[in-house]
């Protein structure tokens, strides 16, 4: 069968379902399972699940203490793999932090600025990278990178994704979704829709013998947070805003388990390296915790990028570790590149580093800092359920094809920026250290500087103490947004 061709739409979602688990289960009692197959299988390149929920807060899990939260299936992956206690979304906003999984980049480097702004078609993204290994690829879920119309050139299918059932931003339950361009319906929790999807396209992959790399980008828990009533009752004696928040994060939960079952029952748990995080911190207005950081979603402070962070790979992580070292999700590609062995001999500049060492027990210092920059321009509305109606609406023949947005003049290259004007909120985190770079209006600038391994909560300004700290960061700070200046206006590119 070819391996392209799956995650089919369902009508009758239960039976479907309960074929597909009768499936898996004859497939699992068939593979071997002596211990001579489960050290090939762990030599053999592995599946990768990329899993990320959508304004999860860094307090918004029951493994670190959150007196309400239900998060049993996180709370067991924490105790048994990888745990990152210092793991950082690349932007406090979702699409830029996805377009830096993507691509180990920056976002600002190709223009993604804010919400809804996409990737550029020039980006190389880690799943054509793994296509070139032999990997399958599929994506499900939220994209906000592009529409997910066939014909947009930053969809999930010109983006290196063989298998997509995609939406354009966050949905609800019963979503309408994008299968490789054509608008379906479905019915379920919205987490759980997902992995079901995602657990066809790797049955698929396991039938075909093919290494796979699977993104699972959830919906929840972000607004309008409409959790169902089964989850809603887990917590039936708190006020409604905070039941359908809870409930939703819990059905991401269950959704894990789901997932986690799955990849048991095909034979293939053993050897899945499946990471789990959020994009960005918790809405400053919702329920969402930031486990007493400073700031939430749409702000440098640590309650704005610090999110939760869990790694299992069974094969590779023996052992439950808890790590405080900083990694970010630029990381992430550069990791799985080098675990897979990818090369490019025109690699553009990486902001994330290869943290292979760091899932083999042996980094214990990040080699370089991180920099984070808040670029003013403004997010661009993308309105998930209204653009599929659209949509489907076209693919009926109701109305006229319209074709997808148009990305804005500096995702094309039309602009060009100034390496001397640097507009926004950045930091530079070394380490403990934190460097901020905050306009003060009227061109002035401020700089602020704490040590998170005593203040984590980011509420003692120390720059004035270090001065010589902090005009040797705010040195590297300035040459680091210089060099995404250069990324932003298409140096990287060869040239057209």
């Amino acid at each position: 069968m070819n391996t392209t061709s799956v995650a089919k739409p369902w009508r009758d979602s239960s039976r479907r379902w309960r074929c597909f688990r009768l499936l898996m289960g004859l497939m699992a009692a068939a593979l071997p399972s002596d211990p001579a197959s489960r050290a090939a299988d762990a030599a053999a390149p592995p599946h990768i699940i990329l899993a990320m929920a959508d304004d999860q807060g860094y307090g918004d899990v029951g493994y670190y203490g959150h007196p309400v939260l239900k998060t049993p299936v996180l709370d067991e992956m924490a105790a048994r793999g990888l745990r990152l206690d210092r793991f950082y979304a690349a932007h406090p906003v979702c699409s830029p932090t996805r377009g830096s999984v993507m691509t180990g980049r920056h976002p600002n480097r190709f223009a993604c600025f804010s919400w809804g702004h996409s990737l550029r078609p020039e980006e190389i993204t880690i799943a054509e990278a793994l296509r070139t290994a032999g990997y399958a690829t599929g994506h499900f879920g939220k994209w906000h990178l592009g529409s997910c119309r066939a014909d947009d050139d930053v969809s999930p299918g010109h983006s290196g994704f063989d298998v997509w059932v995609s939406s354009p931003n966050f949905y609800e339950n019963n979503p309408l979704l994008s299968d490789r361009g054509r608008v379906i319906e479905t019915r379920g929790e919205s987490s759980e829709v997902t992995v079901r999807l995602a657990l066809e396209f790797l049955a698929e992959q396991v039938r075909a013998a093919r290494p796979s790399l699977t993104v699972i980008w959830f919906g929840n828990p972000h607004s309008p947070h409409q959790a169902t009533e089964e989850l809603q009752a887990l917590y039936a004696h708190l006020p409604a805003k905070e039941r359908n928040y809870y409930g939703e994060i819990t059905g991401i939960d269950r959704a894990m388990g789901l997932l986690r079952a799955g990849l048991k029952r095909l034979g293939i748990a053993e050897n899945t390296l499946l990471w789990y995080t959020s994009d960005n911190g918790a809405q400053g207005n919702s329920p969402g915790s930031t486990g007493g950081l400073r700031g939430a979603k749409g702000s440098l402070w640590e309650g704005g990028i610090r999110v939760p962070c869990v790694i299992e790979w069974p094969a590779r992580i023996t052992s439950p570790r808890v790590s405080d070292l900083p990694a970010c999700t630029s990381d992430i590609s550069p990791t799985l590149l080098s675990l897979v062995g990818v090369t490019r001999p025109d690699q553009p500049p990486l902001d994330g580093i290869d943290l292979s060492p760091l899932l083999n027990g042996e980094m214990t210092e990040r080699p370089r800092p991180i920099g984070f920059w808040v670029h003013p321009t403004p997010g661009i509305r993308t309105p998930s359920e209204e653009w599929l109606r659209l949509q489907r609406e076209e693919q009926s023949g109701a109305r006229p094809a319209t074709g997808p947005p148009l990305r804005t003049e500096a995702s094309r290259m039309l602009s060009r920026f100034s390496e001397d004007d640097l507009p926004g909120h950045s930091a530079w985190l070394e380490g403990n250290w934190k460097l901020h770079r905050i306009p003060r209006g009227e061109g002035e600038l401020g700089y602020e500087l704490y040590d998170l391994s005593q203040d984590p909560a980011e509420a003692q300004d120390i720059a004035p103490q270090h001065p010589e700290r902090v005009r040797r960061m705010q040195a590297e700070l300035l040459e680091w947004q210089r060099s995404v200046v250069r990324s932003l206006n298409g140096e990287d590119y060869p040239r057209r």
